[in-house]
């Protein structure tokens, strides 16, 4: 289960190809692998953006955007995994925001956040339709 859900300021709404760059992270992270296998099953991957309509960049004196991606993974990756996973995310969400980056203030994060499966609630078909 890696889900990662972006967070960005309305004022890239129209120009920062969210869809686009939703397909791109996806393809990233089904692309992963460790010692030879995959690292995130292709039925468990999501991304998705959300728009935050209400921001604030700074002290909002100067013309910024920001976009916030936090991946929520199962716990038992090991360090260097993760560590590949978020230089390869973090990769594609720079390439992706390069020209904007050069015309204005711009802020990229991400973060990574293990979660135990105790406490989640899953009810999923995918897997065996992406084998299929």
């Amino acid at each position: 289960m890696p889900h990662l859900t972006l967070e960005y300021s309305a004022n890239l709404r129209d120009k920062g190809e969210f869809k686009l760059l939703c397909e791109k992270l996806a393809r990233c992270l089904i692309e992963q692998r460790a010692d030879g296998q995959t690292v995130y099953p292709i039925g468990g991957v999501r991304a998705r953006a959300l728009c935050a309509h209400d921001y604030c960049v700074g002290d909002g004196s100067l013309d910024a955007a920001f976009v916030h991606a936090t991946l929520k993974i199962a716990a038992g990756r090991s360090e260097p995994t993760k560590t590949a996973t978020g230089d390869a995310l973090f990769a594609v969400m720079k390439e992706h925001f390069a020209s904007i980056y050069e015309q204005t203030g711009l802020a990229l994060s991400l973060e990574i956040a293990e979660f135990s499966e105790t406490g989640t609630w899953k009810h999923n078909n995918l897997h065996g339709r992406f084998r299929a």
